[in-house]
């Protein structure tokens, strides 16, 4: 192998400069949105495309829109370990979240390219689309296809200019009715490991560099409607009020407290106000409700217990409640021998052989959905401050040459433990 702290430096500074290139693609110049099978998905996937061939993997793009590239073991056609994140963002995105987890899989592609005869698997890097759910309001779309869980329901979504899934597959080249030859077989496949940037600030409150994710949280979403009573404001006396807004902003508050006390994440997202004037009380108020928790028994409880509040609320103001759920995802754990092989990557990958923190992720991501194929695995790098899906999303090029170092570290790991039998489909 070339002498890896010169590769994995030079990687790092690439992959900074990737990002950049990267952030340039948008179809909002005012700032970072890309979406799937949009002219910006296009523009993105040639450049992956070019980066994996220069990296030495044989790429092709899946039915569902995946760019796929990889490198054989030690013959052709051995069950592969496989790395990948995202390209797609949220509107007004910051330039690292799934994308260093691609670029960082590239990089380590590359590493073992002069050498991948010596693997006893193939490696393969995966550029997924849709993770977000942003176009047509359907999370990891390019992942479940991957995985064999594609609904055949999402065909007939829309996105806001009423364009179906099917229109904007054929409009992108893709045929519909080959997207479930995107799925793989699990016996092609040993193992998902993906990076990303931690959607929190633990590691940087701890001063670390990267960590071992546990599991990724289960999520339910609810939009609650609560019916009241327009009238006038100035001639309604309180006693005769049923003010949806006043209500809403009990159960908002609510929300928010029974996150803290059941250690949940619980978020009000967005309101809508009906009619919305000045001097007229409130008679429609809608509200997201986004709960997640390490736990789907733990997340099912919150929900249980936003849902006793709301109705306890609503009938002591005298409004209707009606509950509409929008959104379910289990929870997923981290398979524990690939969190141990990750923890170990980590700590050979450090001087001073320092073992990394665990800790569970808040957020949703494409190892959720490649859960359903296979054993599934993640690290994660610190971000500043914790802040993600906004501009000012930031890595440092030092951790992110940790995390190649680490995930390098990884890969060598999972072959050793492979060779002894401890890594098999």
């Amino acid at each position: 192998m070339k002498t890896l702290t010169t590769d994995v430096d030079r990687a790092a500074e690439s992959i900074m400069a990737r990002c950049d290139e990267l952030a340039a693609i948008s179809a909002d110049p005012a700032g970072i949105h890309r979406f799937y099978l949009s002219p910006q998905h296009r523009h993105a996937d040639r450049l992956a495309a070019d980066w994996m061939e220069a990296a030495g993997l044989t790429t092709w793009l899946d039915p569902a829109g995946t760019r796929c590239g990889r490198i054989e073991g030690a013959r052709p056609g051995l069950p592969a370990v496989l790395l990948g994140s995202h390209l797609d963002t949220v509107p007004d995105a910051g330039r690292f979240d799934g994308i260093l987890g691609v670029l960082a899989a590239i990089a380590v592609a590359e590493v073992f390219s002069d050498r991948a005869a010596e693997l006893p698997f193939a490696l393969e890097v995966l550029a997924f689309h849709e993770e977000e759910g942003v176009r047509f309001g359907t999370t990891l779309m390019g992942s479940r296809a991957v995985a064999g869980t594609w609904d055949d329901a999402w065909f007939d979504r829309v996105d806001g200019d009423g364009i179906e899934v099917r229109t904007a597959l054929r409009q992108f080249g893709l045929d519909p009715a080959g997207v479930s030859g995107a799925a793989r077989r699990p016996e092609d496949v040993l193992a998902y490991l993906e990076a990303h940037i931690e959607q929190g600030a633990e590691l940087e409150t701890a001063g670390e560099s990267l960590g071992v994710v546990t599991s990724i949280a289960g999520a339910r979403r609810l939009q609650l409607e609560i019916i009241g009573e327009a009238r006038h404001a100035g001639g309604t006396p309180y006693e005769h009020r049923r003010d949806a807004l006043a209500g809403a902003s009990e159960v908002c508050l609510a929300v928010e407290r029974l996150g803290r006390e059941r250690g949940v994440i619980a978020t009000v997202g967005n309101m809508a106000i009906s009619p919305g004037v000045a001097n007229v009380i409130a008679g429609n108020a809608t509200l997201t409700v986004d709960l997640r928790a390490r736990s789907d028994p733990e997340r099912d409880a919150a929900v249980a217990a936003v849902l006793e509040d709301a109705r306890r609320i609503t009938a002591r103001r005298g409004l209707e409640l009606a509950v509409h759920e929008t959104h379910t995802a289990r929870s997923v754990d981290c398979d524990p021998a690939l969190q141990d092989a990750i923890a170990a990557g980590i700590s050979a990958s450090r001087p001073d052989g320092h073992r990394p923190p665990r800790l569970w992720s808040r957020a949703g991501h494409d190892a959720m959905a490649m859960a359903d194929l296979c054993p599934v695995g993640m690290l994660f790098v610190r971000c500043r401050g914790g802040i993600s899906h906004h501009p000012d999303e930031s890595v440092t090029v030092d951790d992110v040459a940790a995390m190649v170092r680490a995930m390098v570290a990884v890969v060598d790991e999972l072959a050793g433990r492979h060779e002894q039998g401890e890594v098999s489909r």
